[in-house]
């Protein structure tokens, strides 16, 4: 059986100089950054639930339709106190929504969330970047 091998990490060296640097302000800094932390969660949730709803969207233009279960019912759902979205199907009757997305013996693939997330993906970090951006005072 092959063993594998322990890297060595080098712990980073430190020379003394005898230079001292002393930042005035740093205590104000860290007391109004712990004030904005909020409400750059905030930001970044509001972010989280524009590209979730733009994906729903893109899937709900793009989903193979029958009945029209899948376009109707395909939903994001948040996690509390998580920056975490999850875009699909939960109802029981939308069992074959796996069968569409994945394909089977009788219907072919017809991938509609994992597409939907790669024509978002370019503009994830910008939207992010304007929540920020409107949520820090000048």
């Amino acid at each position: 059986m092959a063993r594998a091998r322990r890297r060595r990490t080098r712990r980073p060296t430190t020379r003394h100089s005898g230079m001292q640097v002393n930042v005035q302000g740093l205590d104000e800094l860290r007391d109004r950054l712990e004030e904005l932390g909020p409400a750059y969660r905030a930001a970044c949730f509001r972010a989280l639930k524009e590209l979730a709803g733009t994906i729903v969207n893109d899937v709900q233009h793009h989903v193979r339709v029958d009945s029209g279960n899948l376009k109707r019912d395909v939903k994001a759902r948040f996690e509390n106190n998580k920056l975490r979205a999850e875009i699909g199907w939960w109802q029981d009757d939308d069992g074959y929504a796996t069968e569409q997305e994945l394909g089977s013996r009788r219907v072919p693939a017809n991938p509609t969330l994992l597409p939907a997330l790669e024509r978002e993906r370019p503009h994830i970090a910008a939207r992010i970047r304007d929540e920020i951006r409107r949520a820090t005072p000048s």
